[in-house]
């Protein structure tokens, strides 16, 4: 387990520097999943996935945790502190990490090679994003 978090109150702790600590860790290989937490979740989900490579979605149901690993290839689940209680968190994140990507289904290969062309269509070389 790799731990990225902030550990104290800080004022000038940002949700998007540790989005990008997470999906960094990930790209490098350093862990195969990541969780994120902030208050709503919302802003911490948007800024991962302005990183190429990470597929994140909010959950906070064991439904949605599951389902976005074996239909979406998802692969960093973000939870709203404000929205979930702990004890539910606690089953979302354990479905989420027992869950696998059901490559062996033409459909989910197939839609989950769709988004990877988005993905690409919109990168440069170098990373960034390239205007439409």
């Amino acid at each position: 387990m790799l731990d990225l978090g902030t550990y104290k109150p800080d004022p000038q702790d940002d949700y998007p520097d540790f989005a990008e600590l997470v999906g960094l860790a990930l790209k490098r290989g350093e862990a195969p999943k990541g969780i994120l937490i902030c208050g709503s979740g919302v802003g911490v989900c948007v800024a991962a996935n302005k990183i190429p490579g990470i597929r994140a979605g909010m959950c906070h149901d064991t439904y949605s945790a599951h389902q976005g690993v074996e239909h979406d290839d998802m692969n960093v689940i973000v939870l709203g502190a404000r929205i979930i209680g702990s004890a539910l968190a606690y089953e979302v994140v354990d479905r989420f990490l027992g869950a696998r990507f059901s490559a062996s289904e033409e459909r989910f290969q197939r839609r989950f090679k769709k988004v990877l062309a988005i993905e690409a269509k919109y990168m440069c070389g170098d990373g960034s994003a390239n205007p439409a």
